[in-house]
C-alpha cells in the first residue's frame, strides 16, 4: 500500500524519509489522482483545526478508504479536554512511576510516531499513542502535592519538531512504515483484515488451527489479513475491518478496540454495542422479555426482592452474574439457604442478579448466526456427572462432547427462533444458545464472541464456515466503499 505524507507546502518540508511521497495538502485533497482506496496518508499538516486544510486531509481520507493518520476520530477526541482527561487516567499509575525522578516540576514529552528520544519514557509514549493515535503528539505535565498530573496533550506539526530531534522523527516515522510494509511475495487484498489475538489466552474462541483456516479463507476471497495482538492498539485505525477473536468484556481491551475500530470506520466483529448487549443477562433479560421470545422463568435480582424470588422460581434454580461466560459466575441453589449464600456473593459486585428456574437436559443447543442468517448448528452436552457444559474444579476443566449437525437436522423452530434472537443484537455473528423444554425451545442466552474452533463447529461445513466469514467481511466492506462485489483491486 501505498504511502503519502501530507503536508500544507512541499517546499517548506523539512524531513526526508525514503519512499515516500510527498504533496500538498490542497492537491491532495483536489487531484483526481488521489480520489480513488487504497492509500495510507500520513496527515502532518501545521494545523488540525476544524475546517482548516488538515482537519479535512483526514476527515476526507476516510470517505475515500484511505488509512489516515491521525484520524478525524483523533483529532476530535484532542479537541475535549474532557475525553482527553477521561481515556488518560488509565495511564496515571505509569505517569506516577515514569516522571517520579525528575526534579522540576514542569515536563513535556514529545511522542514521535508512538516513540520517544529517552528510553526512559518510551513506554509511556507508546501508551499515549495507543490512546491517540497521531504521527507527531506533545503532552505537558505538571507536579502538583507530588503527583503529577496531565495538563495538556496536543497534535504538533513538523515545525515543532526541535532540528537536533529530526534525525530521530526521521528514523521512528521509518520503522512506523516499515512495520506495516508486506512482503513482497504476498498477494494483494482490496482490504485489509485484523484478527485480535493473545498468545496463551486459557480460553480463546479460535484455537490455532481455526485461526489459520480463518486466515487462509480470508485471502482466498481477497483479503489481507494480519493476526495482531493487544498491543497493536495503536494501529487499528490502518485497517478497513477487525474481527476479534478474543474472548471479550466490557472492562477489557477488547472493546477498547472494537470502540476505536467503530469510531475509526471500520467494519467490525464484535462490534461494541454487542459486546455491551450480550455481556449483561440483565439487559438481554429485558430485551427478549420485550420481544417475546421465549426464555426460562427469570426474575432480576436485588436485595429488596431475595426472598421473593426463591419462592417464585423453587429449587433448584440457577443464579447468574450478569457478565458471566463459559459457565463461570453461573451456579445452582439448592435451596433457599445456598440461594441466600450465592446472592450474597454476587451483590457484592453487582447491584442486580439474574436466576431462572433450573431445567435439565443432555444438552444446549448452539446455533451460529451471521448476518441474520443460520450458519451452523452444535449440540454442546453436559459434562459428564454435571449439569453445565462445563465443569471447573479448582483449576482443571471438563467439557462435554460436541455434536456437529448440519442446519437441515436441527429442528426448525430451534433455528427461526435463534435468528430472531440474534437479530435483536445485531447482524454480525453471534452463537445462540437454546434449550428444549416442555413447551418448545427456549433462548438461554446470545453470545457476541462464539466459538470457532476446527473439529468442533465446522465439523459439517468445513472450510466454508470460514470462508463464509470472511466474505461476510468483503461484502459489508465492498457495501461501506461503494465498490461493485467484482470491481478492480
Amino acid at each position: 500500500m501505498k504511502t503519502l505524507v501530507v503536508v500544507d507546502r512541499p517546499e517548506n518540508w523539512p524531513l526526508e524519509i525514503p519512499g515516500v511521497e510527498v504533496v500538498a495538502a490542497l492537491e491532495y485533497l483536489t487531484a483526481e489522482r488521489f480520489a480513488g482506496p487504497g492509500l495510507r496518508v500520513l496527515n502532518l499538516c501545521r494545523s488540525y483545526r476544524y475546517q482548516t486544510l488538515g482537519y479535512y486531509v483526514s476527515l476526507l481520507a476516510l470517505s475515500r478508504g484511505h488509512r489516515p493518520l491521525p484520524s478525524a476520530t483523533t483529532i476530535q477526541d484532542l479537541r475535549t479536554w474532557s475525553i482527553v482527561r477521561a481515556l488518560s487516567e488509565e495511564l496515571d499509575e505509569l505517569i506516577q512511576h515514569s516522571l517520579a525522578p525528575l526534579q522540576s516540576d514542569d515536563f513535556e514529552l514529545s511522542i514521535y510516531f508512538s516513540e520517544n528520544m529517552a528510553k526512559r519514557y518510551r513506554r509511556l509514549a507508546r501508551r499515549f499513542y495507543e490512546l491517540f493515535p497521531a504521527p507527531l503528539l506533545r503532552a505537558r505535565f505538571r507536579r502538583r502535592h507530588d503527583e503529577w498530573e496531565l495538563t495538556g496533550l496536543r497534535l504538533i506539526g513538523t515545525k515543532d519538531v526541535q532540528e537536533a530531534h529530526r534525525p530521530f522523527v526521521i528514523e521512528a516515522a521509518g520503522r512506523h512504515l516499515r512495520r506495516r510494509e508486506r512482503a513482497a511475495n504476498r498477494p494483494v487484498g482490496r482490504y485489509d483484515l485484523a484478527i485480535l489475538v493473545e498468545e496463551g489466552e486459557a480460553e480463546p474462541p479460535s484455537d490455532e488451527k481455526a485461526i489459520k483456516k480463518l486466515v487462509k479463507a480470508g485471502e482466498a476471497v481477497g483479503l489481507e489479513v494480519d493476526l495482531v495482538s493487544p498491543d497493536d492498539y495503536g494501529r487499528i485505525g490502518e485497517y478497513d475491518a477487525l474481527f476479534l477473536r478474543m474472548t471479550t468484556g466490557v472492562e477489557h481491551v477488547t472493546y477498547r478496540f472494537a470502540r476505536r475500530a467503530k469510531a475509526e470506520g471500520l467494519v467490525v466483529i464484535d462490534e461494541p454495542d454487542a459486546i455491551l448487549r450480550c455481556m449483561n443477562k440483565v439487559f438481554l433479560h429485558e430485551l427478549l422479555s420485550r420481544h417475546k421470545l421465549p426464555t426460562p422463568r427469570t426474575r432480576v435480582v436485588h436485595r429488596d426482592n431475595l426472598e421473593r424470588v426463591g419462592s417464585e422460581l423453587g429449587f433448584p434454580c440457577i443464579l447468574k452474574r450478569p457478565d458471566s461466560a463459559f459457565s463461570q459466575g453461573v451456579k445452582r441453589a439448592d435451596d433457599v439457604e445456598a440461594f441466600r449464600e450465592l446472592a450474597a456473593e454476587y451483590l457484592e459486585t453487582s447491584e442486580l442478579l439474574i436466576a431462572q428456574e433450573f431445567l435439565p437436559t443432555e444438552f444446549d443447543w448452539r446455533i451460529g448466526v451471521l448476518g441474520g442468517r443460520p450458519l451452523y448448528a452444535c449440540r454442546y452436552h453436559m459434562a459428564r456427572g454435571h449439569w453445565q457444559i462445563v465443569q471447573h474444579e479448582g483449576t482443571s476443566t471438563r467439557y462435554g462432547k460436541v455434536d456437529t449437525l448440519a442446519l437441515e437436522d436441527v429442528p426448525a423452530e430451534v433455528v427461526v427462533l435463534a435468528v430472531l434472537g440474534a437479530n435483536l443484537i445485531g447482524d454480525g455473528l453471534f452463537g445462540v444458545d437454546l434449550k428444549e423444554g416442555p413447551s418448545g425451545p427456549m433462548i438461554i442466552e446470545v453470545n457476541d464472541n462464539p466459538n470457532l474452533e476446527a473439529g468442533y463447529e465446522d465439523a459439517v461445513l468445513g472450510d466454508a464456515l470460514y470462508e463464509s466469514i470472511m466474505r461476510w467481511f468483503l461484502d459489508k466492506l465492498d457495501l461501506l466503499r461503494g465498490q461493485a462485489k467484482n470491481g478492480p483491486a
